[in-house]
Formats: structure tokens, sequence, C-alpha cells
């Protein structure tokens, strides 16, 4: 597999693979031209066709890059965590070529000011393509709206919560009243704090056995049905974000028969892991929402696999070690993600549970279709394309991930699929350095 940076102007063909476009479509031992940043050519004319290097793909997948709708970059903060160079270049390796990077920045982004500081420093530093998601209240206080036309003229591709809640029912509704107003996607992770309290487990049998304190499902699924009940009220496009419970599927595709413009996500590590990720006081799974049953993972999995739920998310949070080593319940909730996302997804598939194809949709052209976008391979499409091997394996290591997060899901186990090239407007972001 040979391949070197592509120079701007400059012409790439690739190889033999399978491709998949994240809309049903397949071809196997395919060929692609790519010239100034978009796809050329396909099949046998851009077999035909003349390029200035070439990439093998035989045995890899060609799929359109992956968009991630909800990730931290932690920039604009004080760089401790992470930044845009270390995370945009993590979530390449993962095959990522557009993230949606959420309004709990420092400062929060609530302003024209934050966004033109997120999208400068991602034309910088950003090896992908980088979406601000504004706040929806003023420092996502949950309070006073926010300047929520300033922020999509800024750049903005939706508004949304991050992961706090709104406690006030009558904010919440003046929030998406005033969003559907501009015709905009409000995306929100449904959690009623009053219930959720002080809670950093899933309340079950773990907590019990642990004494953990629990997180029960009513506070998602009552946060599910006010938020649906408002979307249905004033018209607005909700995305639920985050959902970790069987209930809150069963509400979307109930409320979707009933006609209300709502999408929703989950993150890949729930469909993953339950609750029994925490037996161990492992401070690495301490994440909100939690980690829930086996039947809450099997009914999310369902979701993906019959389209209730559009898109699978890395919900990348990196943290220094420090906010990892203490006593559970003092640790920070989030996990180092963006990078085993696609091999942990390649796991459901090996084991039945999605095919190769849906996982591809959860990734691509479900995320994409949230904010108004396309992911897809045709002829003269922007040139955003994963090129992975699902057969090769890796392992993640603190010596091996990119992000400056070492606390991944699954450390020191061999993981299915690598990522061997992703590009992004035709521009190499991320080529392994295993070259066959």
């Amino acid at each position: 597999m040979s391949a070197s940076k592509p120079t701007p102007g400059s012409s790439l063909k690739i190889t033999g693979g399978r491709l998949l476009d994240g809309h049903g479509s397949e071809a196997p031992n395919i060929a692609l031209m790519i010239r100034n940043g978009r796809i050329a050519a396909l099949g046998e004319a851009a077999e035909q066709a003349e390029a200035d290097q070439t990439f093998d793909a035989h045995g890899c997948v060609i799929a359109p890059g992956f968009v991630d709708l909800y990730c931290n970059l932690r920039e604009p903060g004080n760089g401790q965590k992470g930044n845009m160079a270390s995370e945009t270049r993590a979530a390449a390796r993962g095959g990522f070529t557009t993230v949606c990077t959420s309004p709990e920045t420092s400062p929060v982004n609530d302003s024209r000011a934050v966004t033109h500081l997120i999208r400068e420093a991602a034309a910088i530093s950003s090896a992908i393509r980088v979406l601000p998601v504004g706040a929806i209240t003023r420092g996502l206080e949950g309070d006073m709206l926010s300047d929520m036309a300033g922020l999509i003229a800024a750049g903005c591709v939706a508004v949304g919560n991050g992961s706090r809640g709104v406690r006030n029912a009558r904010v919440l509704r003046r929030c998406m009243a005033y969003a559907q107003t501009f015709g905009l996607t409000v995306m929100f992770r449904p959690e009623n704090q009053s219930l959720a309290a002080d809670g950093y487990a899933h309340d079950g049998l773990v907590t019990s056995r642990l004494g953990l304190l629990g997180i029960p499902e009513v506070a998602e699924t009552a946060s599910v049905m006010e938020m649906l009940l408002l979307a249905e009220e004033t018209g607005v496009k909700l995305h639920l974000s985050q959902l970790s419970c069987g209930r809150s599927v069963e509400m979307i595709a109930d409320a979707r028969r009933r006609g209300i413009a709502v999408t929703a996500d989950v993150a890949m590590h729930q469909l993953v892991f339950t609750q029994d990720a925490l037996a161990g006081f492992d401070s690495r799974f301490h994440l909100r929402p939690p980690l829930r049953s086996e039947t809450d993972r099997k009914a999310l999995v369902a979701g993906v696999r019959e389209g209730v739920i559009d898109a699978i998310v890395s919900q990348h949070l990196p943290h220094d070690s420090a906010a990892k080593q203490a006593p559970l319940p003092a640790t920070e909730p989030g996990l180092s993600s963006i990078e085993s996302v696609l091999s942990l997804g390649l796991g459901l598939v090996q084991g039945g549970e999605l095919t190769l194809a849906e996982l591809v949709r959860g990734l691509t052209s479900g995320p994409a279709s949230v904010i108004g976008r396309t992911a897809t391979i045709g002829s003269d499409e922007i040139a955003d394309l994963c090129v992975f091997d699902p057969e090769a394996h890796w392992t993640p290591s603190r010596q091996t991930l990119i992000s400056a997060g070492q606390h991944a899901p699954v450390l020191g186990r061999s993981l299915p699929g690598l990522v061997r090239l992703t590009l992004v407007d035709g521009q190499e972001a991320w080529v392994s350095e295993t070259r066959l």
C-alpha cells in the first residue's frame, strides 16, 4: 500500500477496495479517482485514468468519512486535557472527517466571538473539518437564552446544552420556540437533573452490590417525554443526544409515528458495554449518562439497526490522568473514545448484532443528515473518505493512542479494524504507518 501526502492539485487513485456508501449501495473491487479535492471518477473510468499517486485498498472498505455529532476537542481551554491539534488528529486516526464540537468549551461557546475562536483554531491546527455547536443558553446555565441567530451566522451548525440539563421547563420551551423561528436544530442530552441528583452509575444490581449512588432510567425517560411533548407543540427540529435507555428508543419511535421531527444518537460505548464494566470500580467507565443494563444495551443496538437511532457518536471526552485517578465517586465522567469507535463497532458486526452496512450508516449518512449535510461517495462529491481494513488488528495503549486522554475503553486488547487512510477534501488527514 503506497501513498504519500497529496499536494494541492495532485491526483490520487484508490484501487481494489469494497465501497460502502452509507446509503445501502455496495460495490466490490472498485477504483476511485480523486482530483482537486473531489471524486473525479469511479469504476472503470477511474481504473483507466492516470494519477500522480495510487493507494492499494485491496482487503479494505472504502466508506464516506465518519461524522461525529458529539465530540469534545478541549479548545478553547487550558490545554491540559487536550487541544485542537491532538484531538482532531486522534479523530482522523479513527476515520472521522467531520466532528461537531460540544459547546462546553472554556469559555462556553455562547457568543459569536467564541465560535470564531473555535473556527480560527480549527483552520490553523485541525486535521479534519470542525463544526461548532453553540450553547442554547448563556454559559449553559439554563436560564437566559443565547444569541442563537448570531451563533448560526458565525458558523454553528446547531445549538444545544452539551452534557448539561435545562432545569426550568419554561426556559426549555422558550429555547425550542425561539430556535424554531430560525429553523434551527436543537441538540439535547435528556436528563432530569432532580432525578439524577448526585448519582454516577446506573441504578441497578451493580450499584446495590457496590454501594454506589445510582441514576435511575426515569431520569432520562422523563426528560425524553418532556422534550418530545415540547417539540410537538413548538414544531422545532429536535435531536436527542447520547441515549442510554431502551425505553427512550420506544418513545422516539412512537413520536415519529405521530409526526414529530425528532432524531437521535447513541454513544458507541453504550452499544458495547453495560453496568458490569463498573464492577471493578474502573473509573474509565464513570460516564454520564451511565452504562445501563444488558436489556438497555440490546434495545439501543436494535434502535440503530432499525434506524430509530440515526447516528452513533464517540462522546469523546479526554481527561488528564489526575481526573481518573481517584476513588470512583471523585473522578470525572467521560471516555477517550474517538480512536476506538470503529473497532468497537466492528466487534458488534462480528457478533452478528449489526451488519457492516448498518454500522457505516450510523457513522456516516445518519449523522450527516441530522445537520443537513451529506456523506456519500459519488462523482463530483467532496472526497471525504475513510479506508479501513476490517480484518487488521491494533492494540490501544498509552503508547499508541494519539489523544491526550489515555483512558480509552479497551486498553491492551487486540481490536479489529485499522484505518489505513483518512482523506478530508482529498487531502491526507491520516495514513497508517503499516504498509502492505
